[in-house]
């Protein structure tokens, strides 16, 4: 998993994307500032005049630092010419004027007063609040283009291989394993690491108890390193045992394992896989799952998800249509993309009139041959485990089947609330991740920014609320989410108190944040001319 793609101190992030910092006592929020003016200390000969937007391509590709070569992940010769800070500034503020979903609640701002684009970019978003009162835009954010290329496309990325999942992010503070990915350096003797290992201090600082700064910066950066070869201590107390252990990680460049699990339930024709990304090499992980699950003539999927932040939204198409077959889905619409006000009918971004993202029956070419059938299990239901780690591409899978009539069963807890979408554009280097669309299913529906809620009301789904169970490993029957979906599927109306028990009377189920980067909790298409389209 990724852990980190970060510039300067390393946050953690929670599942809808914005930055959370390991406490310091109780949490508390801040603020930030901008700035305006006619001039500015980049000079550049470029006046400002407000309201008035050069197209982008005027400024693409005019770089401070212009790179040279070809990408060594995709063989493509790099676009970069001689510019300046300027001439990036302002190729942000006319790119988001151009396809920010709310674009015209963004301040025009003089690129001319700001000397990075580090310190431009984030300005470049609305400062509106949802019905909750939660910001609505929770999403941008960047990448270093070769961090995002490296696991968009190849699946590889700096880290241990942990998912780490923080409970309680202020003192006293509980941090968890979720899960490992097979092969990884958490995986492998001697760290041996396992679902609901607990992290008792990094590199010497107590990371359940630490109140100061610099503790918390030395947690956060051995949660989330940033360079192939860093290590770092980490007192473990593993579950069920009696006394903690000494464990040194060495960051690697990991290859996610996207689909870990696949089985049919004992005495069952109930199949589970457990499903953690969206990235190209989920595609032929997806297909092989589901041809082990159709051999085993299944028949009910219980799909878990609760640790999947998203990705591409046609890997999440392939997903839906092979779970639901060609009945519901034919013709149908898998998800509609809508931009901003100035592009009601052709995709600002392909020039393209604006079309429905169907649901796919052959495969996309991700990770195989582009155009083979894709397998199908023909369900009329599917059970889906989710956390506040479930999040965007993810949710359209749930959002899209239902959209056709597939009943989708939710059980854990509310989902992150992401039903945005982007394009993501490299500029000199950077990679930014901006709002640029919602998607809708087949029956207009999209509107869940605060995330589904099994059998609550509003954006929610028939189902039960089940605390995250980390007494139990990910695919044992007696894990809470997994023992209560299977009584669902064998026909119990009630929601089950599984094994581990439910959270006391009173009690909100815990909101867990998963250790990741926002890289990680996306909807994605790719314009014609990506890698692999």
């Amino acid at each position: 998993m990724l852990r980190g793609a970060k510039a300067g101190l390393p946050p953690l992030r929670t599942a809808a994307g914005a930055v959370l910092t390991l406490c310091l006592g109780a949490c508390s929020g801040g603020g930030g500032g901008g700035g305006g003016g006619s001039s500015g200390p980049m000079g550049g000969g470029t006046s400002w005049t407000p309201g008035v937007y050069q197209p982008e391509p005027h400024y693409a590709a005019h770089c401070a630092a212009p790179r040279s070569g070809t990408d060594p992940v995709t063989g493509q010769p790099y676009p970069d010419v001689a510019g300046s800070t300027l001439d990036e500034n302002n190729w942000l503020r006319s790119w988001t004027h151009d396809l920010y979903l709310w674009y015209s609640e963004v301040a025009d701002l003089d690129p001319g007063n700001y000397t990075t684009t580090a310190t431009y970019f984030p300005l470049l978003k609305t400062s509106g609040t949802d019905s909750q009162g939660q910001p609505k835009d929770k999403f941008h954010f960047t990448s270093a283009t070769s961090t995002w290329e490296q696991l968009a496309i190849v699946g590889a990325n700096v880290g241990y291989g942990a998912q780490f999942v923080v409970l309680q992010p202020a003192p006293p503070r509980k941090i968890l394993v979720a899960y490992t990915d097979p092969g990884s350096p958490a995986a492998m003797a001697p760290a041996s690491l396992a679902r609901g290992a607990e992290v008792l201090s990094v590199d010497g600082v107590d990371a359940v108890n630490d109140n100061t700064q610099a503790g918390v910066d030395t947690i956060n950066a051995g949660l989330s390193p940033s360079t192939v070869g860093e290590s770092h201590t980490f007192s473990i107390l593993d579950q069920g045992a009696a006394s903690a252990r000494t464990v040194m990680l060495q960051a690697a460049n990991v290859t996610d394992v996207p689909v870990q699990d696949v089985e049919v339930l004992p005495s069952s024709t109930i199949g589970y896989m457990l499903f953690n990304d969206q990235l190209a090499t989920s595609e032929a992980a997806l297909i092989s799952g589901v041809n082990t699950l159709k051999a085993a003539a299944v028949t009910d999927l219980i799909l878990d998800i609760r640790y999947n932040g998203g990705g591409f939204l046609d890997i999440a198409s392939e997903l839906a249509y092979m779970i639901a077959g060609a009945g519901p889905t034919g013709g149908q619409t898998f998800e509609l993309q809508q931009f901003n006000a100035e592009h009601p009918s052709t995709n600002p971004v392909t020039g393209s009139p604006i079309t429905p993202t169907p649901f796919h029956t052959t495969t996309q070419g991700f990770s195989t041959t582009a155009g083979q059938p894709l397998p199908t299990l023909n369900l009329p239901r599917v059970f889906v485990l989710t956390t506040a780690a479930t999040c965007s591409a993810s949710e359209a899978v749930m959002n899209g089947l239902a959209g056709v009539g597939v009943q989708v069963i939710q059980v854990g807890s509310t989902t992150c609330g992401k039903p945005y979408g982007f394009y993501p554009q490299d500029n000199c280097g950077t990679t930014y991740f901006s709002i640029e669309f919602q998607g809708v299913n087949a029956m207009g529906f999209g509107d869940y920014p605060d995330g589904f809620t099994p059998g609550g009301t509003g954006a929610a789904f028939p189902g039960c609320q089940v605390t995250d169970d980390f007494t139990h490993q990910l695919g044992d029957p007696n894990e809470s989410l997994l023992y209560v979906a299977e009584a669902k599927a064998q026909g119990t109306a009630a929601c089950v108190i599984p094994p581990a028990g439910v959270a006391p009377p009173g009690q909100a189920i815990h909101r867990g944040i998963a250790v990741r980067s926002p890289l990680r909790e996306m909807r994605l298409l790719r314009p014609s001319s990506a890698p692999g389209h």
